[in-house]
């Protein structure tokens, strides 16, 4: 596996390369929750010598209810982004959701996400690949809850086949297990490495119960807040090269995905430990 260098910033991710921390808000709800989220888990990858890059969604299209929380929408989410990323000199991660969003998107993130339900659909791909491949960043692709680790090849063979030199990272998320139930299976961490590609873990959406939140009668997401931190370290045990988190200052009042959302003042606890395990496993 080469290792992958992210264009203006000193991060690289893959074997033999720090541990990479893709962290912030599940959604973007106002500049100023997104500076101070930023502000504390930069200061903390810092104290640890972990590269960072902030994470945040404009849009979350995939929701259980038309009346669920989306975000501030792509017209008033990217200034957002642009503005944390000028304030803290650091690059983002956010996803996008139509072949329309990947051009201007591309130019405020670094990193483009694919989001798991939408990873196979081909124009897609196809417009994200060639988006990122030409302002140099990194194509984020999260494997479908219904896809087999091996099947995420398709994936890689096809955003190479649009752009050559994109740089793609794999991220799981875990697979549909029966009903409202998702698992993650460790041994997909090294079978997707196989495939010559870094991976990360994004530990907080794997522990998603999809539907089956009791506090809206199934109109919105569960979650297992508890098991964000044993599926992080069980990952990076596994051998994966970066960590997808979701931090909030008040948890249980996040708009989106409240369940699953870490609290903000437990990220550097975590982080230590995940460093640690990094470390012991490279």
């Amino acid at each position: 596996m080469n290792l992958l260098s992210l264009n203006n910033y000193d991060i690289k991710i893959g074997d033999g390369a720090p541990l990479v921390v893709m962290a912030g808000l599940n959604v973007l709800e106002d500049e100023g929750l997104a500076m101070e989220v930023c502000a504390e888990l930069k200061s903390i990858c810092a104290d640890l010598q972990l590269p960072y890059i902030f994470k945040a969604s404009f849009d979350k299209a995939n929701r259980s209810s038309i009346k669920s929380y989306r975000g501030p929408g792509q017209e008033a989410g990217l200034p957002i982004l642009a503005a944390v990323k000028a304030a803290h000199n650091v690059p983002v991660v956010t996803d996008i959701h139509t072949p329309e969003q990947a051009a201007p998107v591309a130019e405020i993130a670094e990193v483009v996400q694919l989001p798991a339900f939408l990873v196979r659909q081909t124009d897609l791909v196809v417009a994200a690949a060639q988006a990122v491949a030409a302002q140099g960043g990194w194509l984020h692709a999260k494997k479908a809850q219904f896809l087999a680790p091996w099947d995420c090849a398709n994936i890689i063979s096809k955003a190479r086949e649009a752009a050559p030199d994109v740089q793609v990272i794999l991220c799981d998320r875990g697979s549909s297990y029966g009903y409202n139930n998702l698992v993650v299976d460790m041994l997909g961490i090294p079978e997707m490495k196989k495939l010559g590609v870094p991976v990360t873990m994004d530990a907080t959406h794997a522990v998603q119960l999809p539907g089956a939140d009791p506090r809206t009668a199934g109109a919105s997401t569960g979650g297992r807040r508890d098991g964000v931190s044993v599926l992080a370290k069980a990952a990076i045990a596994a051998g994966a090269n970066g960590v997808f988190l979701e931090f909030h200052p008040r948890p249980d009042e996040a708009l989106c995905d409240a369940p699953s959302c870490l609290p903000l003042d437990g990220a550097r606890d975590l982080l230590t430990t995940l460093k640690a395990i990094h470390q012991a496993v490279n």
